[in-house]
């Protein structure tokens, strides 16, 4: 289950880095569409706030896999490598874990209304609203999954 759960996130992630070129294009578009065209820089705005929820969703993921998000390093490189994994996985179980399920819980209802509804964009009517507030449940999921596969290999390692 591990290894599936891993493959699955590592996959995901993978196809998901993808998401920077349109958001960078998408971006470099709003001027010359607005001032050149006159024309769909909103819609190039909205479909680029969308894109970059999900690929902020996949990035801190992916940043943790790496363990190349920010950390109290000045602290932890003082302790021994076994700490520092038992801390990661005490971290987890009681801070991340709890935390992500308590950002599902609150945010169901409204995303799923969202969802149900396919929420437009209040400003322009543009579709594709929802992506938005389902990126946040994308990336609630995406940790909690990450958190299963972080606590089973502490575990292995332990010898438990």
């Amino acid at each position: 289950m591990e290894r599936l759960c891993d493959r699955g996130v590592a996959g995901l992630l993978a196809a998901m880095r993808w998401l920077a070129l349109p958001v960078a294009a998408l971006l470099f578009l709003q001027w010359p569409l607005r001032e050149v065209i006159r024309a769909w820089s909103r819609e190039a705005n909205d479909i680029g706030q969308w894109l970059f929820a999900l690929f902020v969703a996949a990035s801190v993921v992916a940043a943790t896999r790496a363990n190349a998000h920010l950390a109290s390093d000045a602290f932890a490189q003082r302790l021994r490598a076994k700490t520092r994994r038992r801390l990661t996985a005490l971290a987890t179980l009681f801070a991340l874990v709890p935390w992500a399920l308590f950002v599902l819980y609150a945010g169901a209802r409204p995303i799923a209304a969202s969802v149900a509804g396919l929420e437009r964009f209040p400003d322009t009517g543009n579709p594709a609203y929802f992506v938005l507030k389902a990126a946040l449940a994308l990336l609630m999921l995406l940790v909690l999954t990450q958190a299963v596969v972080d606590l089973k290999r502490a575990r292995s390692d332990t010898g438990s």
